[in-house]
């Protein structure tokens, strides 16, 4: 085969998941954000299995959403501290995602988390996309990106050092900021649930949590939670049918014999 009849092998026009980096390289800013993550994500399980039988789903935990091609690559993303996008494969071409690359499947998420560590400007952060921005190294602000960009639906905003939370929709193309219903919590319709604060421990941590809840306001519960309610329900019930079986002893009934 002479050099003109070779195959030549160009590389994608754009780079995929596995190629974009999947970290920036800094710290956690606090030891809430990861066992937040993971109660929100425990906790939103069922409902998302509901929504979607097929499985058709992905949650992102402090990942990548890649909307512009830039160098160094991670300039051209923003990355929620949890997200949920619905109708996408969890995993691709049977790889577990290491980031959510926009620009390839152009499915909003429904929902962005960012847990702020400092005061919410970084996280409300209006700054747009511009020649002259760019020129001064101003990138785009998080909030910009998120409603003109990515047009999620909902944003939510907590602070963490004062227990805040501020959550927005989107509405014809701009985020408008809700108010909450009768329970302090924010409606996510798509989802079926509501968006609150919770006072308790969890993961040997007693402070103000993000939780979900169902539509009629009953808390949703993490695997380990569940497994303990059903625990304590068992007990009752034995309680309840040693006390039955006391008493009829009591009336000269023998329990089993009924």
């Amino acid at each position: 085969m002479t050099q003109s009849q070779q195959k030549v092998i160009l590389p994608p026009p754009f780079p995929d998941h596995t190629q974009l980096p999947e970290s920036d390289g800094t710290f956690v800013k606090n030891f809430q954000e990861h066992p937040q993550s993971i109660l929100l994500t425990d906790s939103i399980a069922p409902i998302l299995e509901q929504l979607h039988p097929d499985g058709q789903y992905a949650i992102g935990q402090d990942c990548g959403i890649y909307w512009r091609e830039t160098n160094p690559p991670e300039a051209g993303a923003e990355a929620p501290d949890w997200f949920y996008v619905g109708n996408v494969p969890p995993e691709l071409d049977g790889q577990i995602r290491r980031s959510y690359v926009y620009w390839r499947e152009f499915m909003s998420p429904t929902i962005a988390l960012e847990f702020a560590s400092g005061n919410g400007d970084e996280e409300r952060d209006k700054t747009p996309l511009s020649r002259s921005n760019l020129e001064r190294g101003q990138r785009p602000g998080k909030f910009w990106v998120y409603e003109n960009i990515l047009h999620i639906s909902y944003y939510g905003i907590f602070v963490i050092s004062t227990g805040k939370l501020e959550v927005y929709t989107l509405v014809s193309g701009s985020y408008e900021k809700m108010t909450p219903n009768d329970r302090g919590h924010y409606p996510i319709e798509p989802m079926g649930v509501e968006l609150g604060l919770w006072h308790g421990r969890y993961q040997n941590q007693t402070q103000q949590w993000l939780r979900w809840w169902d539509t009629e306001g009953n808390l949703l519960l993490t695997g380990w939670e569940q497994s303990q309610l059903d625990r304590l329900r068992i007990e009752q019930e034995k309680e309840r049918a040693d006390r039955l079986a006391a008493r009829l002893q009591e009336l000269g009934i023998d329990p089993n014999e009924i």
